[in-house]
């Protein structure tokens, strides 16, 4: 298995440029809704801090302030959507799918509607707003949906095209947005595949598979590794259901070793998704960073990645101790 020859386009500017994905959220909303009238758009009195409010103004017959009653929300989007409407429903994470769970397994992904659930606002990166509002385990709670896609951008230039896919994607979706402006990854020119992992770095010693904004992380990660002679293959995998085994199965046999990395928790999350196809392709050995059965707590976006092993030096450093893990799997020592 080889991996693909041609590498993402990546952003050069030196520093990177930061963008908040939600705001990239709220500019594609701005886009979609001047070119499919049936897009509307919904939210639970956080237009302000989701993005959607300049929709609200640009389309205010498309636009439904449902009020703090998330379920609710997804009520409404799921009748709009039997109605023949792409609605997307916008509220923080932690509301978006921790209080209308219900309502989106029984409305919206048992009769596969098409609503788009956007959520922002979930991670660590909520920063100072502390564990009750850094939702950890969203992921965990779509992903195990039938029906429902989850896509979990790098950055905004992949945000932004994200939701425009999201609109032409049949059926449910979800997309987990950042409160924070994370580094910006990629170049213009890059252009997001549903389904597909995106390469952005080759190497042969392990691969990294990150989503989100751990994948800036996981590429800083791959520059100290590069440093000590180590070539780390980095995988973008923002579409994290329905997941691209046969990038993770290419990773595998290529690479003998996989570190995940994910702003998340790890039961149920990118690393048990990669783990499964892991374990159905090509067994090799394997780590995982993300949340370990914990909540989160209050600090700086950056402070609690660093704490939690989530920035580059963290990766980094499993990626050390996975690489003996390996070479002891090799020897047999």
């Amino acid at each position: 298995m080889t991996a693909p020859p041609d590498l993402t386009p990546l952003a050069t500017a030196a520093p990177p440029a930061k963008a908040a994905t939600r705001a990239a959220y709220g500019e594609a909303l701005l886009e979609l809704g001047a070119s499919n009238p049936d897009v509307v758009v919904l939210d639970a009195d956080l237009s302000g801090s989701t993005k959607t409010k300049a929709f609200g103004k640009a389309h205010p017959e498309r636009f439904f302030n449902i009020g703090v009653a998330e379920a609710n929300m997804i009520g409404v989007a799921a009748g709009l959507a039997a109605q023949g409407k792409v609605a997307f429903a916008s509220s923080f994470a932690m509301f978006a799918t921790g209080k209308a769970f219900e309502q989106i397994r029984q409305s919206v992904c048992v009769p596969e509607l098409d609503v788009k659930i956007c959520a922002t606002h979930a991670g660590l990166t909520v920063g100072e707003d502390g564990k009750s509002h850094q939702m950890l385990e969203d992921v965990t709670l779509m992903r195990v949906l039938p029906h429902m896609s989850v896509i979990v951008p790098a950055d905004a230039v992949e945000a932004h095209q994200a939701v425009l896919a999201a609109a032409e994607i049949a059926g449910p979706v979800y997309v987990r947005l950042s409160r924070a402006s994370t580094p910006v990854v990629f170049a213009e020119s890059y252009r997001f595949q549903f389904g597909k992992a995106a390469l952005l770095r080759e190497g042969r010693d392990l691969a990294i598979v990150a989503m989100g904004v751990t994948v800036a992380a996981a590429m800083g990660a791959a520059e100290l590794l590069a440093a000590d002679g180590v070539q780390a293959r980095v995988i973008n995998m923002s579409t994290v259901s329905p997941l691209d085994e046969a990038a993770i199965a290419a990773a595998a046999h290529d690479c003998g070793a996989i570190l995940t990395a994910e702003e998340h928790q790890q039961s149920g999350g990118l690393g048990d998704a990669v783990a499964q196809a892991v374990v159905k392709h090509h067994p090799v050995p394997m780590d995982m960073i993300g949340m370990d059965g914990a909540f989160g707590q209050s600090g700086t976006g950056d402070e609690l990645l660093a704490y939690y092993g989530l920035d580059a030096a963290g990766i980094a450093r499993r990626a050390k101790a996975l690489l003996d893990r390996k070479a002891t799997a090799s020897t047999g020592v």
